[in-house]
């Protein structure tokens, strides 16, 4: 078959393994054997397909991608002409599942166009024509290892049920009034209203801390904050901040509207297509004056200097001021999410003059020189949306110049069996927004573009010998391994603890290979090579660090291991993982055995966090310490004794202690608030032990908590999968507490 110009599909999906289906065909036949091959050849396929009919092929290759044989908007699902290559890439995951598609598709169009690549070298190397055709063809390759993430067309993916549901950490939203003017009329001085989201943890007394934005416009009939109305909507954006598929952002709910307006369809397209003058000299600069966005100013050249932190999208007409907004005000906004319409810039409803709109938004890139400056439109509309023609046919215009609008600036998704509603709406947003923003915050890194490293079979002794971790791979898993037995990931057990989690184990050891491959530092040394000398135990001390939002405050914890190892992976690394996903900047101690020796390297890790403050954008100020078992320990003795008892300068001591499974029962009377979680069957920790200290540190009139969980052993970590999971969320409330 490969030599009749055949293509064969390997039915596999680990790279290992198409690799090796491509070997099995390294070898000739002769004439005879070729003509023997033929033979077998009858002409008929059991399952009636014609496979070597164009027509047939050109039928599968349009499955849900070209279209079906209407050529009606009403009934087809488009995308751009595309090379073969492509075409088979997306053919191919049509036949997958969601989930393996994603798997697999990075994966795929590399080894296919490996693959064609090295046909092309293969055929040119007889002549420096045909090298500079390969050296063309490489060049090509590597361009297309580069491009956008997602796919330019398909379909959305749904919303998490949980996410609909109110999140543990809410934003909250504010209203602002501000002056304006009536440009429909006569310019007259109105006062219109916008509703503000704010994320989670946003302080306007932080002014180091900067937010992207996102401007949200109504559709016909609608109002300023008509996207927190849907209580749903508003949880869709908690959880997206909170679970950390998007940066903290700030979120402004406006009108085209005014006070003046006459809402009908006529005057609703008037006030919209005059929006852009109150967008420009009104809201943004009353909004980002107030709040903390990228912007260093409201003055018009500060507010386009943070256009690359600035995104628009609509519903509905505010799908059409969207695209308006593009016409107008690509000097402010890069992203843009229009949702179920068209550019009416010319035309208007049943008129829409797609071509000319293209036309016109084309001359607006070339114009502006909006292909290097960078932009990107995510454009959607539910399959049974009631008005889906327009975005359709505008789609299907846009995806023609696919030499204008590539990947990286224009995708167009549709939601399977949409209308033309706020649950569509949610979906988009829930699509989009992580989409958005990637490439200027430090702190997003998208999942799409990372393949995990790790699994649970992967060897210990691999990640800890990984050159992406340098020098201090040893120290992600005990020093002393006699503490610890499996030789893999996933069958990790460590001495004195129970309920250790294997996927959690194989996502912080991806996190941190991920971050490092980055660029990002996620190991502090807390000694200098002077001091290390002198005392080499003190090579293998530091601080993991997991980076939470820039200059939010500041989580150490400590792992116990019986002041003999440090369990770190099952007892402080989660934590930390957990904290950073929060919002919070965590770091997780390695120290040296010994319970003074451990105190000392946690009191200078406390030194070496507020005296690099600014260098690593934490906020040490009402910090928490954190340990489970002698790590809690460790906890306790620096928040009473402070870090002058333990070989260092006096520092602030902690605004609350988290003192985990550990039977410490001394108090003296300078213990911060305290929150401890242990379980009834603690053969190490007693629970009554730990309850009579929490009693006395209340007695003395500070603020103590305790859980006690039913049945738990010791050193149960986040307690993922027993009654004692979602802890760290109340001691992450009581901290909040403490700190106020």
């Amino acid at each position: 078959m490969c030599r009749e110009g055949f293509v064969i599909i390997h039915e596999s999906t680990h790279e290992e393994r198409i690799l090796e289906n491509f070997d099995i065909w390294d070898f000739e036949l002769n004439e005879e054997e070729m003509k023997q091959t033929a033979s077998l050849d009858t002409g008929y396929s059991g399952s009636g397909a014609r496979h070597f009919e164009p027509d047939f092929v050109r039928v599968c290759l349009g499955r849900h991608i070209h279209g079906s044989s209407s050529d009606s908007s009403e009934n087809r699902m488009i995308g751009p002409e595309q090379s073969e290559r492509d075409g088979l890439v997306r053919f191919l995951s049509y036949c997958l599942s969601e989930m393996e598609r994603r798997r697999i598709l990075k994966k795929l169009r590399k080894l296919i166009s490996l693959f064609l690549s090295a046909a092309v070298l293969t055929a040119c190397t007889e002549n420096n024509e045909g090298n500079e055709q390969a050296e063309e063809a490489m060049e090509d390759t590597m361009n297309q290892e580069t491009k956008y993430e997602i796919e330019q067309t398909g379909f959305t993916s749904q919303v998490p049920a949980a996410y609909r549901y109110a999140s543990a950490q809410p934003g909250t939203v504010t209203r602002l009034d501000y002056a304006s003017k009536d440009y429909v009329r006569d310019g007259s001085p109105v006062t219109k209203t916008a509703y503000i989201y704010l994320p989670y943890g946003y302080d306007e007394n932080d002014e180091k801390t900067r937010y992207n934005i996102l401007y949200l416009m109504h559709g016909w009939g609608g109002h300023a904050g008509e996207y927190f109305d849907y209580t749903s909507t508003k949880n869709v954006f908690d959880h997206l901040i909170e679970n950390g598929d998007i940066p903290p952002l700030i979120i402004v709910s406006a009108a085209f509207y005014n006070e003046n307006s006459d809402t009908g369809f006529s005057s609703s397209v008037a006030e919209f297509r005059e929006f852009h003058r109150d967008f420009e000299e009104n809201l943004m600069p009353s909004v980002e004056s107030r709040f903390h966005t990228f912007a260093q100013s409201s003055s018009n050249e500060d507010l386009k200097a943070s256009r690359d932190h600035r995104a628009f999208g609509g519903f509905s007409l505010g799908s059409v001021t969207t695209w308006l907004q593009f016409c107008h005000d690509t000097d402010y906004i890069r992203y843009f999410l229009p949702m179920s319409g068209s550019s009416w810039y010319y035309g208007g409803y049943g008129d829409f003059q797609i071509e000319k709109n293209v036309d016109f938004i084309e001359q607006v890139v070339k114009d502006n020189d909006l292909d290097e400056r960078g932009y990107f439109i995510y454009h959607a509309v539910g399959t049974e949306d009631s008005v889906k023609s327009q975005s359709i046919d505008m789609a299907e215009e846009m995806l023609k110049r696919n030499d204008i609008f590539t990947p990286d600036h224009y995708v167009f998704y549709q939601k399977q069996g949409g209308y033309h509603d706020f649950d569509a709406v949610q979906e988009y947003l829930y699509n989009a927004l992580p989409l958005f923003f990637h490439d200027h915050e430090e702190n997003t890194e998208t999942s799409a573009s990372y393949e995990p490293a790790y699994t649970a079979e992967t060897r210990i002794s691999e990640v800890q010998n990984d050159p992406s971790f340098k020098n201090y791979g040893r120290l992600i898993f005990p020093v002393d391994s006699g503490y610890m037995s499996g030789s893999t990931l996933g069958s990790l057990r460590l001495t004195w603890y129970s309920n250790i989690d294997p996927d959690m184990t194989v996502r912080i050891c991806n996190d941190l290979k991920k971050r490092a491959d980055a660029g990002k530092t996620v190991f502090y040394d807390i000694y200098s090579d002077l001091e290390k000398n002198a005392d080499p135990d003190k090579r293998d001390t530091g601080l993991f660090f997991f980076k939470g939002r820039p200059n939010a405050k500041t989580a150490i914890i400590n792992a116990g291991g019986g002041f003999a190892y440090v369990g770190a992976m099952h007892d402080s690394f989660p934590h930390a993982l957990t904290l950073a996903e929060k919002g919070y900047n965590a770091f997780a101690l390695i120290y040296r055995p010994g319970a003074d020796t451990a105190c000392e390297d946690l009191a200078r890790a406390i030194a070496f966090i507020y005296e690099h403050a600014d260098e690593l954008q934490v906020d040490p100020e009402g910090y928490s310490l954190w340990g489970g078992s002698a790590g809690g320990r460790m906890a306790a003795w620096l928040s009473s004794y402070g870090t002058e008892s333990f070989s260092e300068k006096a520092y602030p001591r902690p605004a609350a202690v988290i003192v985990n499974y550990t039977g410490l029962s001394e108090v003296n009377g300078n213990e911060p608030p305290t929150y401890s979680a242990v379980g009834s069957s603690d053969g190490i920790a007693s629970w009554r032990t730990m309850q009579r200290r929490i009693e006395r540190i209340r007695a003395n009139g500070t603020k103590a908590e305790i859980e006690v969980f039913d049945g738990l052993s010791h050193g149960f970590g986040l307690g993922t999968g027993t009654v004692a999971e979602g802890w760290i969320d109340h001691a992450v409330e009581f901290w909040e507490n403490a700190s106020i």
